[in-house]
């Protein structure tokens, strides 16, 4: 992090970002990590590179009845157990090289402060209540449930494994005593009702403000559309006072000021999680209120998983609309659907999928998995991860595409042609003596247009269609060597044509850097260590004759040395990986299908070897059914009332003969 702290400035585009808080008692998977962790660190590398103020914060959620919980089983205190996955889950990111400006936590002296006063304002403003209610109390281990450990019968599409708070099949939000059947999670235990007192957040009389702002807020930031699908189907059925305090020992305090009733009481994980990215900019600098009390110079983007969308898009703005405060509020949300993994879903009990650190185990880059994961972000729609096409993505988009064009220019300029320098070119841009010029200009035009669509998408958080867009403008790399066949010959025949297509292709390999940084940092990092030059920052809006003359790279300029930007591989690769992430199941059920294999190797095997013993002993083997029809019928009719029978399905085994065959054999006796 260093001294310097990242402060929002007058005059200046400052841009918060936000990534959903990971729960800290579980580890991470792919999906987790591309639906918001990665898709918002792609988004600030995106904005930082177009020279916009950021600041990119995100923590762990350490808080609830999951921690209390996992503490239990793993026989760890509260404390310790967020110790051991807070590490994990940095780990991992590190290994994805996400570029956060702080991964905090939410255990904090700032955090109960922050999240303290919001609720004490609430309070005082009338917008929280009391209720006494039934609550599901487990006797087996004494304590209240919380909505996520309670599972039973879903009311609405009678699904077995419904949560105490949404039943993942239908989608509908759900109390723990809606279900039938309820049971503890925990223990399998059958859970009793207790009385007991909880405030609840007012967001009924919430409604209105909260209905005003949603409107003005997607339209101006531009949501996702299952974001503002989801918030509208809540504001739709009419927002109800929701629970915020809950009856648990590992959590923010309530403020004394409510009394001794909540002495023992902590405020509920849903509601303070939000807070937590508050408290954990004010973690990261104290004047954290420059971040989060200035609307008028601040934007706020939020990146999520569609289960997370109505606490951001209706409690915590709710929370802040009800404090009579100046916040900073959400501009846009970007929220994704589901990547499923080979047709499953992730299962950690399972070992279905590729969690943790499981990645880093292949060998590969980082830069290979950020760039399949993102471009099969589940934007608009659940997408899954499928090891074929990981490895054809690698292939055929990567290397034959960017990593050939940046490869095969650089070395072409290290060659002794050109010795690693870059030629006189610039003049050529604006001279009428060369007849390729007007394709060359038609060519960079195609270019620049490009790049505003990818600059467009990438504005609008359309991140997989900028990474696509990123790819094409790699494969016009490519057309423009092709066309010209850049090769010796060329160089011989015409070196001023040589010399502008060199220099176009090296000032776009220079683009290429720019435009893929945001997705592949490894990568671009490589290539600008090739080209010997600095970031191309901010990434330009315009790339034409004119920017290239003026800001291109310089004539003269010493490359730096070649190097493979990816590497091949292997297909076969794909298998032993489906293998490897795929499971207990998956691999009994191989393992099964090549005992069967074997077992009837070793029985055909077995039977060859009894009729070479019988025929060494001097041909005394009993003749096969077969031979004995053949010698009945003859071979050529044998063979046509076998085929008939194999068409209608009636065939026998290996060495015996069909039900055909012996009917006919019995009708010559």
């Amino acid at each position: 992090m260093g001294d310097h702290k990242v402060l929002p400035q007058e005059g200046k585009k400052n841009i918060l970002i936000t990534s959903a808080l990971p729960y800290v008692n579980n580890v991470p998977h792919l999906g987790n990590v591309v639906g918001s962790v990665l898709s918002a660190d792609v988004f600030a590398r995106y904005s930082r590179a177009r020279g916009n103020i950021t600041l990119f914060v995100c923590g762990t959620d350490e808080y609830g009845t999951a921690t209390e919980v996992k503490a239990r089983e793993e026989g760890l205190s509260e404390q310790a157990l967020c110790d051991k996955y807070h590490k994990i889950h940095s780990d991992v990111y590190k290994w994805f090289n996400i570029g956060f400006d702080i991964f905090g936590r939410t255990p904090t002296e700032q955090q109960t402060t922050i999240a303290q006063d919001i609720f004490s304002k609430l309070h005082k403003n009338g917008f929280l209540e009391e209720k006494s209610e039934s609550h599901l109390y487990c006797e087996e281990h004494s304590s209240f449930l919380s909505d996520r450990f309670v599972e039973g019968e879903c009311p609405t599409c009678h699904d077995l494994g419904a949560r105490g708070d949404q039943c993942d099949k239908c989608g509908r939000l759900l109390e723990p005593t809606q279900l039938i059947d309820p049971r503890c999670k925990v223990d399998g235990a059958t859970p009793r009702l207790r009385d007991t007192k909880h405030l609840f957040l007012s967001l009924d009389k919430l409604q209105p403000e909260c209905e005003k702002w949603t409107k003005e807020s997607q339209a101006r930031g531009i949501w996702s559309s299952n974001g503002v699908a989801i918030t509208q189907n809540w504001l739709t059925e009419g927002l109800r006072p929701r629970a915020i305090t809950r009856d648990l020992r590992w959590g923010t305090r309530i403020p004394k000021e409510m009394g001794e009733g909540y002495k023992d009481k902590v405020m509920y994980v849903w509601f303070d999680a939000c807070i937590g990215y508050v408290s954990i900019t004010a973690c990261y600098t104290p004047e954290w209120e420059k971040w989060w009390r200035n609307p008028e110079n601040v934007q706020l983007y939020q990146f999520l998983g569609k289960d997370n969308v109505p606490f951001h898009s209706v409690v915590f703005p709710s929370s802040q609309l009800g404090t009579r405060e100046k916040w900073t509020m959400l501009h846009h949300l970007s929220t994704t659907e589901y990547l499923q993994y080979e047709g499953d879903k992730f299962s950690k009990s399972k070992g279905i999928g590729v969690f943790g650190t499981g990645a880093a185990e292949t060998g590969l880059p980082s830069d290979v998995f950020r760039y399949y994961l993102l471009s099969h972000r589940p934007e608009s729609g659940d997408t899954e991860f499928l090891w074929s096409d990981f490895v054809d993505a690698n292939n055929n988009e990567l290397l034959n595409n960017l990593g050939n064009f940046c490869n095969r220019i650089i070395k072409y300029v290290r060659s002794p042609i050109f010795a690693g320098i870059v030629p006189s070119h610039r003049s050529y841009l604006s001279s009428s003596s060369l007849p390729e010029l007007s394709g060359l200009r038609r060519w960079v035009e195609e270019v620049d247009q490009m790049l505003k669509d990818y600059l467009q998408q990438m504005d609008a958080v359309k991140l997989r269609l900028g990474l696509q867009t990123a790819i094409r403008i790699s494969a016009h790399g490519n057309l423009l060597l092709q066309s010209h066949r850049l090769d010796n010959k060329l160089a011989q025949s015409n070196p001023d044509l040589t010399a502008v297509v060199v220099g176009l292709a090296l000032n776009h390999v220079h683009l290429l850097s720019a435009i893929f940084a945001p997705f592949l940092p490894t990568t671009s990092a490589s290539i600008l260590e090739q080209l010997n030059l600095s970031p191309l920052q901010p990434i330009p809006e315009t790339w034409n004759f004119e920017v290239i003359q003026e800001a291109g790279i310089p004539e003269g300029h010493k490359l730096g040395e070649a190097k493979y930007l990816f590497n091949q591989i292997k297909p076969e690769k794909a298998e032993e990986w489906k293998i490897q992430f795929g499971g207990e199941a998956l691999k009994k059920q191989l393992a099964e299908k090549e005992a069967k294999r074997l077992a009837n190797k070793a029985a055909k095997d077995k039977k060859k070897a009894e009729k070479a013993a019988a025929k060494a002993k001097g041909g005394n083997e009993e003749p096969s059914e077969k031979e004995i029809a053949e010698k009945k019928l003859g071979k050529g009719m044998v063979k046509a009332i076998e085929k008939d029978d194999q068409q209608r399905g009636d065939g026998g085994d290996i060495d015996g003969v069909t039900e055909g065959v012996k009917a006919a054999a019995l009708q010559n006796d």
